[in-house]
């Protein structure tokens, strides 16, 4: 059998191809067949194939997914195809591009499932609430475990293999990772995804915090606990997102998380801007997006360039004050007749709209240093991307009279471009 291995390109609309090993002169094909917007796979086609690495000698190979005679789009799961990296052990995607038909009706199911959740949120907490005395040590731990997720906008965390960094998320807390401070205060200290560190100290409900202790101190049995243990150890990741969806059908610890990042961003954008220019709407919009990205813990390290870009602009600034305190006396000698510096009589109203430009000019440089600086160590593009309803923004763009271009580059007006006909009354 003679296998060749292919790579996916754009112009085309197959993905690998290999000798029939019946009839060595034909090719069999895995090949992606367009109808309307519809991903159909020829249905002989519609198994794995696999090929040799021109390498490695190795076998690769190239896995659809799909049910019965079309591709079925999963809440979080909109890859057409997958093969093993021979390096790294681990698979290779072939996604649709961000504005296909399939990626945007699935980014709409995406938000529509975690606008649903509004309506449920008040019976879900008062189940959680209700269960932190529950008779069960699994359901006390579940249901403080989901008053975290709820407040923190925390990961779920799965189990680690050996050979994988020691990131953790909710359910995968340990003792060492909380830290009780009397009367009501909890504080967490751990790597989350990435590697990123997640340090917060919060004031939390009596009963949390009573919990939170024990879980901490002892096992079930009363064994004591010690570093490295477990925090919740009664159920996992996969229990607790088992009873999300008792409460609410496709309920899931990470549409809690989108909910959280989309309510929040709608409810600090909700007011009028009180601001005048486009540049102020846009601090404005940028503060809102600071703090979903403060909540959902999206980081990032101070720019390497970014004290040099701080000097450049208080530079800036400071020649900009030197032009207008000249304009300034300009603008006297004007409005007095006298002669300027170049000895000519200048208009008053010439010079008044000179100097009213360079006031505009500090005013955009001012909000455009205070910006840089308050946005140093905080990564606003995650949450942008994959936890804010793009309607939200889109609708305060149109209320506000703010460019799309002001807070979306280019990749996202693409990728968003199902969201731009919203209302400007449009609440997530």
């Amino acid at each position: 059998q003679q296998w060749k291995e292919v790579r996916h390109d754009n112009t085309v609309t197959w993905l690998a191809f290999w000798r029939d090993p019946v009839n060595t002169k034909e090719y069999k094909w895995v090949q992606f067949h367009c109808g309307s917007d519809r991903f159909l796979v020829d249905f002989f086609d519609v198994w794995q194939g696999r090929c040799d690495h021109v390498n490695t000698k190795e076998y690769k190979w190239v896995q659809f997914h799909c049910g019965s005679d079309r591709f079925l789009v999963d809440f979080f799961d909109v890859w057409q195809g997958r093969c093993d990296h021979v390096n790294t052990k681990e698979y290779k995607y072939v996604f649709l591009a961000a504005n296909s038909t399939w990626k945007s009706e699935s980014d709409l199911q995406k938000y529509e499932k975690a606008r649903k959740l509004k309506n449920h949120i008040g019976k879900i907490r008062e189940d959680y609430t209700r269960n932190w005395e529950a008779r069960t040590r699994a359901e006390r731990q579940m249901a403080t475990a989901l008053y975290f997720i709820d407040k923190l906008a925390l990961r779920a965390g799965h189990e680690k293999d050996e050979d994988e960094a020691d990131t953790v998320g909710c359910c995968t807390l340990k003792v060492e990772n909380v830290e009780c401070i009397a009367p009501n205060q909890i504080k967490f200290d751990f790597l989350g995804k990435d590697s990123i560190r997640y340090e917060n100290t919060v004031e939390v409900e009596k009963k949390v915090f009573e919990n939170v202790a024990l879980f901490k101190r002892e096992t079930e049995s009363g064994k004591p606990k010690k570093e490295g243990d477990q925090l919740f150890e009664c159920f996992d990741a996969q229990d607790l997102n088992t009873r999300l969806k008792d409460l609410m059908d496709g309920l899931s610890v990470k549409v809690f998380r989108t909910y959280n990042a989309s309510i929040t961003l709608d409810t600090l954008l909700a007011e009028p801007s009180p601001e005048e220019t486009v540049e102020g709407r846009k601090a404005e919009y940028d503060r809102a997006n600071k703090e979903v990205a403060i909540l959902c813990n999206h980081q990032r390290s101070v720019p390497k360039g970014h004290q040099g870009q701080m000097e450049k602009l208080q530079e800036k600034l400071a020649a900009i004050q030197e032009e207008i305190d000249e304009l300034e006396k300009e603008l006297k000698l004007a409005k007095a007749g006298k002669p300027g510096k170049d000895g000519k009589v200048k208009s008053a109203d010439s010079v008044r709209a000179k100097l009213d430009r360079k006031r505009e000019q500090m005013s955009k440089t001012e909000i455009q240093a205070k910006n840089k600086e308050d946005l140093k160590t905080v990564a606003l593009g995650t949450s942008k991307i994959n936890y804010l309803d793009p309607r939200i923004t889109v609708a305060w763009c149109k209320r506000n009279e703010v460019p799309m271009e002001k807070v979306f580059n280019k990749s996202l007006l693409t990728k968003f471009l199902w969201a731009m006909d919203v209302e400007p009354d449009f609440r997530f």
